[in-house]
C-alpha cells in the first residue's frame, strides 16, 4: 500500500479542491481492506503475475469486482446523475477519477440554491463551501438555477449575492421561490434589482423566469427584454406591487415568444390581451391570472368581451386559469359577460348567485373548485354548469351542499368524461330518493368507474 498515493488522492477531496459536500464530515471509508478495493490502491508491482489492470484477487486467488476507479467517464456521469447532491460529495472523496466525475459540467447544469436559516426553518441548507466552489468552478456551466428560500430576510439576501456573481453564466431558467413570506419583499428594491440585473444583462437566452413576490419594477423588465425578447417564453411574476400595467404590456410588445404568462389582476388590461394577440405573436399556451383581494370592498376593472374574443381568435387552444380570493360583495365586475375561462378556482367563499354566472358564461370551462358556499344547495347552479360547460371534466366541492338528487343528475349530464370528481361526504344533503350509503353505486355507474366521496379526517 502506497500511503503518499492514497494522501494525495485525499487531497482531491470536497474539503480541498474538489467541491462543497452540502455540510457534514467525510463519511466512514470502513475498513482498511473496502478502502483498498475502493481506491485501487495496489500497485501494478504488487499486483498477481495473471491479474488485469483492471481487477484485484484477494489472497485465495479468488477474482474480485473490477476497479471503480477505472469506470468510464460517461458511465460515472450517469450514476452520479441519479445520486443526492449530499453523497455525490462523499463519493468525490473516494479518489481521483470520481473526484474529476463530481466537477462534469454536465452535472451543474441544473441546480437548486437551498438557502434557509437553521433558527426559523426546518428544510436543508446547500452548505456554503459547496456555494463557493460552484462559484469559483461551475458558474459558467450553470443554465437551470432555482434558489428555494425561507422567510428570512438573510435567506433571500444570501439568494442576491449569489446572483450578484454569476456574471459569467447564461442561464436559461431562473425560478426565485420563497417557502413562506414574506423574504425578497422584505430587501431593499434597489438591493434586489441590482442583483437581479445582472442575470438579465449577462444571460441573453433566458426562456423561463418565474419572479413571484418579488420587488421586480418595470425599469428591471425593460432591460429584461433588451437583453431576452427573443428567448423569453415563460414569465410568471404574480404579486409584484413594482410592476405596472405598462411594464408587462412593454414585455407582450417586444417579447413574441411568450407562451406562458402569470400575474395578478391588477396587470390585466385590454391593451394587454390585444397585444398578445397580434399577428406577430405566437400562440399563448398559458394565461394564470391571481385575482386577490388586498382590503375588503376593493374595486377591480372589467375587461371587454371584445378583448376576450380577439384572444380566443389568436390563440383558440389556450388555457385560461383564474384563481379567485375574493370577499362576496367584490364579485360585482365578474361573469357579466361571456369569458374564456378553462380553470377556475375559488379560494373563499362564493354565492349561489355568481356560481350561476359561471354557468352563463364560461362555456369554455374544464376545471372547478368551489372551496366553500353558502348553507343554500347549489342544485340549479349545478344543473346549469352541466348544461352549458360541455368541456367540464373536472370538479371539486368543499364546505357546500348539494341535494343527492341533483347530484346524480349533475354526473348523469356531463359522463364519463368527469375525470376528476372530488366532491366531500359532507357536501351531499340526503333526500327522498337517495341516501348517503347509495349515492356511490349511482354515480359510480354513470362514471363507469368506482367512485366514493371524499371522507373529513378523523384526527
Amino acid at each position: 500500500m502506497k500511503r503518499t498515493k492514497r494522501g494525495d488522492e485525499e487531497q482531491e477531496g470536497v474539503g480541498g479542491g474538489g467541491g462543497g459536500g452540502g455540510g457534514g464530515g467525510s463519511p466512514d471509508p470502513g475498513p482498511s481492506e473496502q478502502r483498498k478495493r475502493l481506491r485501487g490502491e495496489d500497485s501494478e508491482d504488487d499486483a498477481q503475475p495473471n491479474q488485469t489492470k483492471d481487477q484485484d484477487v484477494d489472497a485465495e486467488g479468488d477474482e474480485r469486482v473490477p476497479n471503480w476507479g477505472h469506470l468510464p467517464q460517461e458511465i460515472l456521469l450517469q450514476i452520479f446523475q441519479y445520486l443526492p447532491l449530499l453523497d455525490r460529495a462523499y463519493a468525490s472523496q473516494v479518489c481521483r477519477s470520481w473526484n474529476q466525475a463530481f466537477h462534469m459540467p454536465e452535472l451543474w447544469r441544473c441546480f437548486e440554491f437551498e438557502l434557509n436559516q437553521p433558527a426559523s426553518s426546518y428544510l436543508k441548507a446547500t452548505h456554503p463551501d459547496l456555494i463557493k466552489q460552484i462559484i469559483k468552478r461551475h458558474s459558467n456551466h450553470l443554465q437551470y438555477v432555482s434558489f428555494k428560500v425561507d422567510s428570512s430576510t438573510e435567506s433571500a439576501e444570501a439568494a442576491c449575492d449569489i446572483l450578484s456573481q454569476l456574471v459569467n453564466c447564461s442561464l436559461k431558467t431562473l425560478g426565485l421561490i420563497s417557502t413562506a413570506r414574506p423574504s425578497f419583499m422584505e430587501l431593499p428594491k434597489s438591493h434586489f434589482i441590482s442583483a437581479l440585473t445582472v442575470v438579465f444583462v449577462n444571460s441573453k437566452s433566458l426562456s423561463s423566469l418565474k419572479i413571484d413576490d418579488t420587488p421586480v419594477d418595470d425599469p428591471s423588465l425593460k432591460v429584461l427584454v433588451a437583453n431576452n425578447s427573443d428567448t423569453l417564453k415563460l414569465l410568471k411574476m404574480s404579486s409584484c406591487p413594482h410592476v405596472s400595467p405598462a411594464g408587462i404590456l412593454c414585455v407582450a410588445d417586444q417579447c413574441h415568444g411568450l407562451r406562458e404568462l402569470a400575474l395578478n389582476y391588477h396587470l390585466l388590461s385590454d391593451e394587454l390581451l390585444l397585444a398578445l394577440s397580434s399577428e406577430k405573436h405566437v400562440h399563448l399556451e398559458h394565461l394564470r391570472i391571481d385575482v386577490v383581494s388586498e382590503n375588503p370592498g376593493q374595486q377591480f376593472h372589467t375587461i371587454k368581451k371584445s378583448s376576450w374574443d380577439a384572444m380566443v381568435r389568436h390563440s383558440p387552444k389556450f388555457n385560461l386559469v383564474m384563481y379567485f380570493f375574493l370577499y362576496e360583495d367584490e364579485f360585482e365586475p365578474f361573469f357579466r359577460e361571456e369569458i374564456p375561462v378553462t380553470h377556475l378556482y375559488f379560494g373563499r367563499s362564493v354565492s349561489k348567485d355568481v356560481l350561476g354566472r359561471v354557468g352563463l358564461h364560461c362555456p369554455r370551462l374544464v376545471e372547478l373548485v368551489v372551496c366553500a358556499n353558502g348553507l343554500r344547495p347549489l342544485d340549479e347552479e349545478l344543473i346549469r354548469i352541466a348544461e352549458r360547460c360541455k368541456h367540464l371534466t373536472a370538479i371539486g366541492l368543499g364546505e357546500c351542499e348539494v341535494s343527492c338528487s341533483a347530484f346524480v343528475e349533475f354526473v348523469k349530464m356531463c359522463g364519463r368524461r368527469l375525470s376528476q370528481l372530488s366532491i366531500m361526504e359532507e357536501v351531499l344533503v340526503p333526500d327522498h330518493k337517495y341516501e348517503l350509503d347509495e349515492i356511490h353505486w349511482e354515480v359510480s355507474k354513470h362514471l363507469g368507474r368506482v367512485w366514493f366521496p371524499d371522507m373529513m379526517p378523523t384526527w
